[in-house]
């Protein structure tokens, strides 16, 4: 299973990286009602911060940025979103070879997505101590470059102006 094709079916709703049940059933080669029932089944192992119902106004905006359709033969029940910690349970109430499989390659693009997150802060980060550093360096600079744009500014504002008086 290739990490890119399970990172696109990661999504990030309520400030959470998390997982939908109609990807995860797909993933795990089962139909999303089998799924749901496990999880039913064995709702005390998921508690809210490993997985949680989409309300239906998430469930719109999420159906609009994948431009589905409202038409007959689509879901009649809100999905469920499974945290990282939520599909890590999943493996023990779906026991197939093909869910561990899966669970295994999930973990693993939540390893990456979190590590590569770390890196784009840590990047952020630099970059803003190297323009502290330098931005007082080229103070001088910035005033001038503003400066010509102010008398560029103020040469246009004439320039726009009706004149009076004699013309020819």
């Amino acid at each position: 299973m290739h990490i890119q094709q399970i990172e696109s079916k990661i999504h990030e709703i309520r400030g959470q990286k998390v997982m939908l049940d109609y990807d995860l059933a797909e993933l795990y080669e089962t139909e999303t009602k089998y799924l749901k029932r496990s999880v039913r089944t064995n709702f005390n192992r998921f508690p809210p911060d490993f997985m949680f119902e989409l309300s239906k106004t998430e469930w719109e905006t999420l159906r609009c940025n994948f431009s589905t359709s409202n038409q007959r033969g689509g879901t009649r029940y809100l999905p469920f979103a499974f945290t990282e910690q939520g599909v890590a349970m999943l493996s023990t109430v779906l026991k197939s070879d093909i869910a561990i499989e899966v669970n295994i390659s999930i973990m693993r693009a939540f390893v990456f997505i979190r590590q590569y997150a770390l890196s784009h802060k840590d990047l952020t980060e630099k970059l803003k101590e190297l323009e502290n550093k330098y931005d007082k360096q080229f103070k001088d600079v910035y005033e001038a470059i503003n400066y010509l744009l102010q008398k560029d500014k103020v040469e246009t504002d004439q320039k726009e102006r009706k004149r009076i008086g004699f013309q020819k």
